[in-house]
């Protein structure tokens, strides 16, 4: 090596030695451990706060004596009560004031009540508004023979909920299987739901009818998200092909009830009511406790 190449070698070590001396600490430190990244942090489960019962699942009770009856259910924990016409009105013979008496002693909130909605229905109408109920609902309709039969109920549905709207009611229907049986190529419960105008017609699902009926409950509820507002509770045996026989206690059959409870909430559904229809070794009562504490302890 000559000798100008030697010098100019010696002064670009010693810049390159100063360089290093004036570079940034944070460059000499040694690298810090990367934090643990939560990919996946802990699901926090929930139960339901409050749920109801259709009184038909204790019929025979109501009918001996409706008001001990309602005062057993709400000490097994009901919060809501949806009613039926048990030939006493839909009051079951008490008066309003009477009414909201006992269902405000018991801390119950009787949301609704199933009737026939296509006679008398302003009277009716007029007594729910007054004790405080939020709907009333067509409980059945009974299997038609025509697409056409059923459009002409959806427009029936739309004409109710227009006049209990003028109440400050909502109208809702409540399925069983026939509406989820094929006719003429289109299923009826799909007829229903677009032929009615959301603003005056909710739905209420019985998810053991469309089980049984061998449709999905939840991507059914999600297909028309926001229209279903209430659902009823009540259990489906497996291996019983009658699907008229196969209604058990909550948690004995197939419905996977904590998976449709978290995503039916996520599209509008606001109420939950257990009915049980059948019973086996087990009273209407017991079932009723036995379903109930099933229902406070499902986390979801």
């Amino acid at each position: 090596m000559n000798k100008p190449s030697r010098r100019k070698f010696i002064q670009m070590g010693s810049m390159m030695g100063l360089g290093a001396a004036l570079m940034p600490m944070q460059f000499c430190t040694p690298a810090k451990k990367e934090e643990a990244i939560v990919t996946d942090p802990e699901v926090v489960k929930q139960t339901l706060k409050s749920f109801g019962i259709q009184l038909y699942s204790v019929k025979d009770q109501m009918a001996e004596n409706a008001q001990e009856t309602m005062k057993s259910l709400a000490s097994y924990g009901y919060k809501q009560f949806e009613g039926f016409d048990g030939g006493e009105g839909i009051l079951w013979g008490m008066t309003p004031a009477d009414f909201k008496s006992l269902n405000s002693e018991i801390g119950v909130d009787f949301v609704a009540t199933h009737c026939d909605v296509f006679k008398n229905l302003e009277a009716q109408a007029e007594q729910a508004a007054e004790v405080g109920m939020k709907y009333l609902i067509c409980p059945w309709i009974g299997g038609q023979d025509s697409i056409d039969k059923y459009k002409a109920i959806a427009d029936q549905f739309n004409q109710i909920g227009e006049t209990l709207k003028g109440y400050g009611l909502k109208f809702a229907y409540h399925n069983h299987d026939y509406t989820f049986v094929d006719l003429e190529g289109q299923m009826p419960q799909d007829v229903l739901m677009d032929q009615t105008d959301p603003a005056l017609v909710d739905f209420e699902m019985d998810i053991y009818w469309v089980h049984v009926a061998g449709v999905d409950p939840e991507a059914y509820m999600k297909k028309y998200a926001e229209r279903f507002r209430l659902c009823h509770v009540k259990d489906a045996a497996a291996g019983i092909e009658n699907p008229h026989e196969r209604g058990v206690l909550l948690g004995k059959g197939e419905i996977p009830f904590a998976k449709l409870i978290k995503e039916s909430q996520a599209i509008g559904m606001d109420y939950f009511i257990i009915e049980q229809e059948q019973f086996d070794g087990v009273t209407p009562m017991e079932a009723a406790k036995q379903n109930a504490a099933y229902l406070s302890q499902l986390e979801y």
